[in-house]
């Protein structure tokens, strides 16, 4: 066995090394550094090992720590798609004692925001214990976030995290060591075990682990946290008053489930599993709930964590559900009894120890609180478990589609983990895109009532800037089009367009909108900015600004001019993707929108030029200036439906519509240019005015004579008040 996992540990290496040779990026960037910016008082770097693609940090000719770069051993990329190079020092201890970020390209997020700011995160690593980060599945730290860059933030966050801990065990710092030898577990769960015959056996064997805290115990764990208030404001309750008495089980174990669930319920918790599903069972009396609050707000439940080694599984709603009664004979009575499934995937070995973690809060404040954690370790015993030996087959090298399954998987589990931390903004955008979907559908229906559309728009715009854009920050941008173009021809990954959940399904949504409505979907409806220049407008109209109609041949001759600078942009993309998206601060959406005019003075100012622009001339930016709106309507005469109605007498001779469109996306003739159409629906609501439209002031004419000549009661038109 031990002849085994010697070899298997030479192999390991021997991979290692070759894919070291194959993707190292370290010796490409570390001449260019200074070894004292990154580790005071060091003096230099030693070559870059042969093995892995790391190098020591010298000090006096020894060294000190150990240096490399994130993306030679974690291909999580940012926003951009790309990956964002940071170097990273680690010392014999496993702690990290520097880092620097070297390259990235993120300027979507990143233009606009103080490079200081983002490197001063970066360099806030320094002193991490990776030994601590390991123990707890990398909970230790917190993430802080920057505003406008969180997808960039929690990117360079993975990134540190992952590429240290496979550092520091692959060099064996800090006592940490590479599970390489394993191939595969030593024991595994015996599905022919015995059941414990009753409570008191299965609290004795170690079948079901107990947490239990008192008062005084809690109390005395807060007096020695930093802040005075937790000790000002202990619990009142005397010392003996049972705070939690909590209850662990690994119910997923058949023998266990079966003893303390009972046959029905057992039989209904296997079926909720899925394949390579496992489930605890947690059971609780008390002043204090594990579960807290947290799930009922966002679906997830804040207070308790399951941790193995390098493993951290939060619990969300979708993986619990209320235990009834305990079936094992003795078992006293709890307030709290509740199953939690540990989905297949996240690496949890049942036959190996864990612990969870137990977060107690004590208010300090209207909103602060203070936090310690309480932990209750479990080890399945032994008696239900077997030895197994990894049959010959597992001793095989592993192949490059296997040595790459566990940096997808971490890939996979940071964009998942946005997405379930972005529940609401995702519910909130999909109602959005319901109802606009019906809007549209039903349009002669929403524009029968002139005042009630115009309620509507303003309301439904009003939710664009502020929801979608100000605060969730899901402004698309043409710089998303060329990380798309420049991933389809460097490889495409979709990865880099998952970790921003919103812009994913805008970007779905206006793909699908070009076929039926053509740009005007997202243009007119979904694009903060484009909400903020209609709204903007709107109200110059309420205090009388002038408003100016372009002449139609100047206008003709200005709304290409966007379609210029899109080709000019693409153009500039096909030989630097980095310097194309500098060029693409002609968008004033950072500034408005992802940053909230919160910026150096001359973007600020060209972003507000637009909009003073756009009070005189109705989304100036959007017919004249905006590469966005061109991509969008390059295909836009793709769209499989015509859903604006005409009459025969649009154009001739009657011009309204063709006056009044706000973007003068209506020719002379009475014919809608897709191109340049926002789908606002005013013309929609025109073609209905009994007020304004003639064809239709006509039409009820004409049925009133009729109505008259034949002696009936006169019809009377029913006047839209705009």
């Amino acid at each position: 066995m031990k002849f085994i996992r010697l070899v298997l540990l030479v192999i390991a290496s021997l991979c290692l090394a070759a894919q070291a040779h194959a993707e190292t990026k370290l010796q490409q960037y570390l001449p260019e550094q200074t070894a004292s910016d990154l580790v005071p008082g060091a003096d230099g770097f030693g070559p870059v090992r042969a093995d892995l693609a790391v190098a020591p940090v010298l000090k006096n000719g020894q060294p000190v720590a150990w240096v490399f770069l994130t993306s030679d051993f974690v291909g999580t990329t940012g926003y951009s798609g790309k990956p964002i190079h940071t170097l990273v020092a680690v010392d014999k201890d496993a702690r990290i004692v520097g880092v620097k970020l070297v390259k990235h390209s993120e300027p979507i997020v990143l233009i606009g925001i103080p490079e200081a700011k983002v490197k001063a995160l970066v360099a806030s690593y320094a002193g991490l214990d990776l030994v601590k980060e390991a123990k707890s599945g990398g909970t230790t730290h917190e993430v802080n976030i920057i505003s406008g860059a969180t997808v960039t933030v929690m990117v360079i966050d993975d990134s540190i995290i992952r590429s240290g801990l496979k550092v520091a065990r692959a060099l064996g710092l800090g006592g940490l060591t590479a599970d390489v030898a394993n191939a595969g577990p030593r024991y595994a769960v015996d599905p022919a075990a015995a059941s414990p015959a009753d409570w008191t056996e299965a609290e004795g064997d170690g079948t079901v682990r107990r947490l239990a805290l008192d008062v005084g115990q809690v109390n005395a764990a807060f007096a020695g946290d930093p802040d005075p208030r937790a000790r000002e404001r202990a619990l009142t309750d005397t010392p003996e008053t049972t705070f939690i008495d909590m209850r662990v089980a690994l119910v997923s174990v058949p023998a266990i489930g079966k003893a303390l669930l009972g046959p029905q319920q057992d039989t209904n918790l296997r079926a909720w599993m899925k394949t390579g599903d496992e489930a605890i069972a947690i059971f609780a009396n008390g002043l204090y709930s594990f579960k807290g609050s947290g799930y009922v707000r966002g679906g997830i439940f804040d207070r308790i964590v399951l941790i193995q080694d390098d493993v951290s599984v939060r619990f969300h709603d979708r993986d619990h559900r209320r235990a009834g009664s305990i079936a094992l004979a003795g078992a006293p009575e709890f307030a709290e009894m509740d199953l939690f499934r540990i989905p297949a995937g996240l690496g949890f070995d049942p036959a190996k120890p864990f612990r969870i973690q137990l977060l107690a809060h004590r208010d300090v404040g209207p909103v602060e609180k203070v936090f310690h954690t309480f932990e209750l370790g479990y080890q399945l015993p032994q008696k239900y478990l077997h030895a197994i030996t990894a049959p010959a087959a597992e001793a095989k090298p592993a192949t490059i589609a296997e040595a790459d399954r566990p940096e997808a998987a971490a890939q996979a589990d940071l964009w998942k983990r946005i997405w379930r931390d972005s529940k609401v903004k995702i519910a909130v955008l999909a109602t959005m895109l319901l109802v606009l979907t019906a809007a549209f559908f039903f349009q002669t229906f929403a524009t029968r009532n002139a005042k009630a559309f115009s309620i509507f728009r303003i309301g439904f715009l009003l939710v664009t800037l502020v929801f979608l854009g100000w605060y969730a920050n899901a402004q698309l941008s043409v710089v998303n089009l060329m990380a798309l173009f420049g991933s389809l021809v460097s490889g495409f990954s979709w990865q880099a367009f998952l970790l921003d959940p919103l812009t994913f399904i805008l970007w779905f949504s206006v793909a699908a909108a070009l076929l039926f409505w053509g740009r005007g979907a997202y243009c007119g409806w979904l694009c903060p900015f484009g909400a903020l220049q209609e709204l903007t407008n709107k109200v110059a109209r309420r205090f009388h600004v002038p408003q100016w109609t372009l002449p139609w041949g100047l206008h003709e001759r200005l709304w290409p001019v966007k379609y210029m600078i899109f080709l000019g942009l693409f153009g500039a993309s096909l030989m630097s993707v980095e310097q194309a998206e500098h060029l693409a601060e002609i968008e004033p959406f950072k500034t408005a929108i992802i940053l909230k005019f919160i910026r150096a003075w001359p973007f600020v100012a060209y972003a507000v030029a637009l909009l003073v622009a756009g009070l005189f001339v109705e989304r100036f930016y959007c017919r004249y200036l905006c590469p966005l709106g061109a991509a969008l309507a390059i295909p836009a005469r793709m769209r499989m439906f015509d859903w604006l109605k005409r009459y025969h007498e649009c154009g001739n001779p009657c011009q309204t519509c063709a006056i009044q469109c706000p973007v003068q996306a209506i020719h002379k003739t009475g014919e809608i240019n897709p191109n340049e159409c926002i789908n606002c629906l005013h013309c929609q609501v025109l073609y209905q005015s009994t007020s304004v439209c003639p064809v239709v002031i006509k039409k009820m004419k004409s049925r009133a004579k009729l109505a008259a000549s034949s002696g009936g009661a006169p019809i009377q038109a029913v006047t839209d008040k705009p």
